[in-house]
């Protein structure tokens, strides 16, 4: 049965949460359905969090979350979510693969959140299905699940799974299914609650850089900051952004400096290298790769840029996030 019929039948909702999780995102599925449950003086919600080992989970933010039990002790209900954050990998097995692949016949929905989608993945349950996963990691995510087609949109639902890509598509999801099961205004009335007045789509695009307010202050330095982040590997000279814009390449510069106190180039340069640290802590890939990805025309070239900007070769600046622990 989907989870998405026009029902006031209660939702029962089982989240496995799994350490180095983000706080916003767990707060972004359950807030919402006790928002739901309280506005409509109702229960159409019961959720209950679940950890590997039953022992509570320290988030990112280093907040403990307590649950209500363990892993394997889940049985049925309607939808069962993962949240995990980093090293996804590092805390969950064989056993608990093979646990998920059983509980997507007990459950009416399957979901993943953030690197939740990687675990689905590797589980098979992304098999010749549309996913998608926070945008940090999609190109990575295409690479490792070569029968899975990514899709870059806030939250994907495909048949039986859902595959979201972070906070704030999570708190789209979750308006999604109360209106779908509950009505319009029931779901406008949970998001004027948090005073979330954003309207997005699901397969709207996920932002390398969410600009808030500058899109409606600024559109045409909006414009210029996605067209750069769609050509990272292959940057573009200024002056042709710019003619993308239809305005001279001395009025995108004011522009910049008046928006964001630097210079378009300065921008996406940076752009670039954000990037390019996101893959030098979170991956293997070889620097002259990274530096390929990242629109550098030699490791040199990268290698100096990198130190001009974080005081540390990439190497080296791998080795120490690796012994603090960070990556």
């Amino acid at each position: 049965m989907s989870i998405f019929l026009r029902t006031e039948a209660t939702l029962r909702a089982t989240i496995l949460v799994l350490p180095e999780s983000s706080m916003l995102v767990l707060a972004s599925l359950i807030d919402p359905m006790r928002a739901a449950n309280r506005l409509s003086k109702g229960s159409h919600f019961i959720w209950n969090i679940v950890t590997i080992d039953g022992l509570p989970v320290t988030c990112t933010c280093g907040i403990e979350i307590k649950p209500d039990g363990k892993f394997r002790e889940t049985k049925s209900g309607n939808l069962f979510f993962i949240v995990s954050g980093f090293n996804q990998f590092k805390y969950i097995n064989n056993k608990g693969f093979s646990l998920l692949r059983s509980l997507a016949l007990d459950f009416d929905a399957m979901g993943g959140v953030d690197t939740g989608a990687w675990i689905l993945g590797r589980a098979g349950l992304l098999d010749e299905k549309y996913a998608t996963t926070h945008w940090e990691d999609l190109e990575d995510f295409g690479d490792y699940f070569r029968k899975t087609n990514v899709q870059p949109d806030r939250f994907v639902i495909d048949g039986n799974v859902i595959t979201v890509g972070g906070a704030s598509p999570t708190f789209d999801f979750m308006l999604h299914l109360i209106r779908s099961r509950l009505g319009y205004p029931l779901a406008l009335e949970v998001a004027s609650v948090f005073i979330y007045d954003e309207t997005h789509f699901a397969n709207d695009a996920q932002p390398l850089v969410s600009l808030g307010l500058l899109n409606d202050f600024e559109p045409r330095v909006s414009k210029a900051i996605r067209i750069m982040e769609s050509s990272l590997d292959e940057p573009i000279i200024v002056s042709e952004i710019a003619k993308k814009l239809s305005i001279s390449s001395r009025r995108l510069e004011n522009l910049f400096r008046q928006h964001l106190q630097t210079s378009p180039g300065f921008y996406y340069l940076n752009l670039r290298l954000q990037r390019a640290r996101k893959y030098v802590t979170d991956t293997l890939l070889p620097m002259q790769e990274i530096a390929i990805r990242t629109g550098f025309n030699s490791l040199s070239a990268f290698s100096r840029s990198f130190k001009n900007s974080y005081q540390s070769t990439p190497s080296a600046y791998r080795q120490k996030m690796s012994k603090a622990g960070l990556n």
